[in-house]
């Protein structure tokens, strides 16, 4: 368990509503879709929902960078992550880290496997169906997103969204001398800046995170002493 997980959840009943993509840029088919996700599998689409104070606060952030630089938009990578999903992403990401290493799955020892399960669950959340320790995205409170520039071109943030590496940390780059790093830790602070003027928290390990209103959001405004709330207002959503 993760400390985050410890917040405890009364999830207020918000709605998942569907995002405008009108609104924003989205890469089409979504990659996940691509691979094969099970969006069916729980009642829905793509992964194009959020709840709705959460969607309300991403349009926010799109008018606030459109204020700060015209004609840009902030670029949805994923957003409502069924548990499903969730268990067919890790198993792909585990299996492609079985494959790097130059190993065999049938092969591998429980040492092994343990082992880069525990690299996998840095950055991918065990797809729990326990209520009180809901995978992120699961929530519909949370979101992975980059920006792209007037031209329509994805601005480079110095790596992809989901490599699993200690370069993905939001300030990996802060301390650079290199032109090009610092390049990449300025577009990462455009993001961080405009996404946390509404409201938004980033995930300390990854720089294309933010939530809202779940337990991850809850746990980083207590470390910051931005908050009195204890309680996340956002669980599981459960396609009723």
């Amino acid at each position: 368990m993760k400390p985050y997980q410890t917040i405890q959840i009364k999830d207020c009943g918000e709605p998942l509503v569907s995002i405008p993509l009108e609104k924003f840029a989205v890469e089409s088919p979504h990659p996940y879709q691509k691979l094969g996700a099970p969006y069916d599998q729980a009642g829905v689409s793509s992964p194009y929902y959020l709840r709705q104070d959460v969607l309300e606060r991403l349009i926010q952030a799109q008018t606030q960078l459109n204020q700060d630089y015209p004609n840009w938009k902030i670029q949805i990578f994923d957003a409502y992550r069924p548990v499903e999903v969730q268990q067919f992403m890790v198993d792909y990401v585990f299996q492609e880290r079985v494959q790097l290493k130059g190993l065999i799955l049938e092969e591998l020892s429980f040492s092994q496997q343990q082992n880069i399960l525990e690299e996998v669950h840095q950055f991918w959340a065990v797809p729990s169906l326990n209520p009180a320790t809901p995978p992120p995205h699961s929530t519909g409170a949370a979101i992975d997103v980059t920006l792209v520039n007037e031209a329509g071109e994805v601005i480079n943030m110095g790596t992809e969204i989901d490599e699993i590496s200690p370069c993905s940390s939001p300030n990996y780059f802060e301390n650079s001398t290199n032109f090009e790093a610092q390049t990449y830790h300025q577009n990462r602070q455009i993001l961080s800046r405009i996404m946390k003027s509404v409201g938004f928290q980033q995930h300390p390990h990854e720089w294309w995170h933010f939530s809202y209103g779940d337990q991850l959001w809850v746990w980083l405004n207590i470390q910051h002493n931005k908050t009195d709330q204890k309680i996340a207002q956002y669980g599981r959503y459960i396609n009723s």
